[in-house]
Formats: C-alpha cells, sequence, structure tokens
C-alpha cells in the first residue's frame, strides 16, 4: 500500500524517512476547531480523524492516508499554537515548573475504507525556567507552528525538559511506534530487507 502523509510538518516528515517507510505529501486545508465538550486525548484523536475525513474522495483503493495532530495539555486546558509572543510567552510561563502532558491522535485512512484512530500519551516535566529563558527561547526558535508553543527536539526541551513518561517521538508529532504496529495490522508496511554480509 502507498503511505500518504497528510502534514506540513517537518518533524513528522523526518520520523517517517528515520522509520525507513516511503511516502508522499499530499495537503489540503482543514479547519482545526474541536467541540468544547472534548477533552484531552479525545481532541487529538478528533482533529485526526477530521483532518483524515478531508482526504477520503480522493484516495486510490491501495493508498492509506496518514493525518495526526499533536496538543498540550495542561490539566484540563488544551494549549494550541500561539498566536504571537504575548500568547507564546504565557503558555510557556505556565508550563515551567510542572509537568504537562501531550497527546499525538493519529488516524490511518486506506482508500478501500478501513480506518484506525488512535492516541498516545506522554507527560514531560519542565524544570523552572526564568522569564529571560522563555525570552530568549520565544526569540530565536519562533515557536508559533507548535502547539504549547515549544518543541522538545528545541533547546529549550534541552535546558528545561527533565524527564518524559512515554515516547518522546510522540511529543516531536508522532508516536512511531504506534504507527509502525498499526500499519503493520493493516498490512501496508513494506517487507523489511534482511541485511546482506
Amino acid at each position: 500500500m502507498k503511505l500518504i502523509l497528510a502534514s506540513n510538518s517537518p518533524r513528522r516528515r523526518q520520523l517517517l524517512t528515520d522509520l525507513g517507510l516511503p511516502y508522499a505529501v499530499r495537503l489540503v486545508d482543514v479547519d482545526e476547531d474541536f467541540p468544547p465538550h472534548l477533552r484531552r486525548a479525545q481532541v487529538a484523536e478528533y482533529l485526526a480523524a477530521r483532518k483524515a475525513s478531508a482526504y477520503v474522495a480522493g484516495l486510490a483503493p491501495d493508498e492509506v492516508v496518514l493525518t495526526a495532530d499533536t496538543i498540550v495539555c495542561l490539566d484540563d486546558d488544551v494549549l494550541n499554537k500561539p498566536a504571537d509572543v504575548a500568547e507564546a510567552t504565557a503558555m510557556l510561563t505556565r508550563l515551567q515548573g510542572r509537568a504537562h502532558d501531550v497527546f499525538t491522535g493519529v488516524c490511518l485512512r486506506c482508500g478501500d475504507g478501513r480506518e484506525t484512530v488512535f492516541s498516545d500519551q506522554t507527560t514531560v516535566h519542565f524544570r523552572p525556567l526564568s522569564p529571560a529563558e522563555i525570552a530568549h527561547y520565544i526569540a530565536t526558535a519562533r515557536p508559533f507552528d507548535k502547539a504549547g508553543a515549544y518543541g522538545a527536539q528545541d533547546w529549550i526541551g534541552m535546558v528545561g525538559v527533565t524527564r518524559l513518561e512515554g515516547s518522546y517521538f510522540n511529543v516531536m508529532g508522532l508516536p512511531v511506534h504506534r504507527v509502525w504496529a498499526e500499519l503493520q495490522a493493516l498490512g501496508a508496511l513494506p517487507t523489511l530487507q534482511p541485511a546482506h554480509h
């Protein structure tokens, strides 16, 4: 089966490349609003499934589209992508010195109609950060395309994240261990080649 990645994220592209999966990128604009009654993992799964539904009409029978949505949750508050410096500063100020949860929802939709939706959770612990550290990070990394206003692979992750419970790759935007297993279950993985000596 041909894998279609429905994401503009360079991190998701890199993770699939590192997995050794051939894929094509196909982008469709999807509104990222969600019903207010949804909580935590439900939000990520809803958004991933909603993105996948935009691709259904254009999928060939031998194609599988992968959509994903990563959200940062502090208690029950969903921290989306910050609109500006003030919002990014407010988010990081709330996150510092605390633990929060990152959920990535994933939808795999096959051209033959099969679909699977799942999510993965990682708890991220931040040490207390100074206002100067937060301001430096926002000025240098411009994290306006990232949920919760940070990337774990960035400078702030190196200096601020003290530990993770769960998958690091999930925080980067794709729980690759789950994606691999679910593609396997759908019969959509390429055959692994033994190493030749």
